[in-house]
C-alpha cells in the first residue's frame, strides 16, 4: 500500500510543490545576464605599466647624440686626422637630427613638426601633438628620457662652444656651432609642439565666446531697428 501511495501521489508528511519552482527559470535568467568585459582597457593598462615600450627608438634617441659628444671629446685618441673626426661627428649629428625629428619624437611623446611649402611658394611651420591616447602611446619613462636627452645635450654643446671660443680652437668652432644649431632646432620645434595644444585650446575658447556674443549682438541690432522704425511711424 505504501508503494502504491508513493507512486500514485504524494505522502501525507511530504511537502508540496515549492512555490519557488515556478520562479526558478526567471531566477536563472536573472543570474545569467550578459556582463561586458572590457579586455581592451586591461590591455591598455598593462601596456602603460610597462617602463619602456619602444626600446629601439629610445636607444637611437640617445645613441647618436651621445656618440657625437663622446667622439668630440676623445677623437684625438682614435685618429689624428681632423677631417675624419669632423666628418664623423657631423654625420652623427645629422643622423641624430633626422631620427629625433621624424621617428623618436612621434613614438616616444606623440609630437611631430615639419616645414610645408604651399602652392604660392610660402613656407609654413607645422607643429602637431597627439591628443587622443592610444594603445601605442608612450610611457612616462620614455617621455622622461626623451625630454632629458633633448634638453641636456644642447646644454653640453653650449659648454663646448664657450670652451672652444675661449681656448681659441677655431677649427672646431664651426663643428660646435653645427651641433648646437641642429640640436637646438629640435628642442625649439618640440617645445612649440608641446605648447601648441594650450594655444589651440585658448583659441577655441576665444572663438566660442565670440560666437556666443554674435546672437546677442544680432538681437540688440534687431531691437534697435524696431525702436527706430516705431519712432519714425510715430512722428508721421
Amino acid at each position: 500500500r505504501r508503494r502504491r501511495a508513493v507512486r500514485g501521489g504524494r505522502r501525507r508528511g511530504s511537502p508540496g510543490p515549492s512555490p519557488l519552482t515556478g520562479s526558478l527559470p526567471q531566477a536563472l535568467v536573472d543570474d545569467t545576464e550578459d556582463v561586458s568585459l572590457d579586455f581592451g582597457s586591461e590591455e591598455e593598462l598593462a601596456l602603460r605599466k610597462a617602463k619602456i615600450r619602444h626600446p629601439l627608438a629610445t636607444f637611437f634617441h640617445l645613441f647618436f647624440r651621445v656618440s657625437a659628444i663622446i667622439t668630440y671629446l676623445f677623437c684625438d685618441w682614435f685618429s689624428n686626422s681632423f677631417v675624419a673626426c669632423f666628418v664623423t661627428i657631423l654625420l652623427l649629428l645629422s643622423f641624430d637630427f633626422w631620427s629625433v625629428k621624424n621617428v623618436t619624437g612621434r613614438l616616444l611623446v606623440g609630437l611631430r613638426w615639419w616645414n610645408q611649402i604651399d602652392e604660392d611658394g610660402k613656407s609654413h611651420w607645422v607643429f602637431e601633438a597627439k591628443r587622443v591616447p592610444t594603445i601605442a602611446a608612450s610611457t612616462e619613462a620614455e617621455a622622461r628620457i626623451f625630454w632629458l636627452g633633448l634638453i641636456i645635450c644642447p646644454v653640453i654643446w653650449t659648454v663646448f662652444f664657450f670652451s672652444t671660443l675661449f681656448s681659441l680652437k677655431l677649427k672646431w668652432l664651426a663643428l660646435v656651432i653645427a651641433g648646437l644649431s641642429l640640436q637646438t632646432a629640435n628642442l625649439y620645434g618640440y617645445i612649440h609642439c608641446k605648447l601648441g595644444g594650450q594655444k589651440s585650446i585658448s583659441r577655441v575658447t576665444s572663438r566660442f565666446f565670440v560666437t556666443a556674443d554674435v546672437p546677442k549682438r544680432q538681437t540688440r541690432r534687431i531691437s534697435e531697428d524696431r525702436i527706430e522704425e516705431h519712432g519714425k511711424t510715430g512722428t508721421r
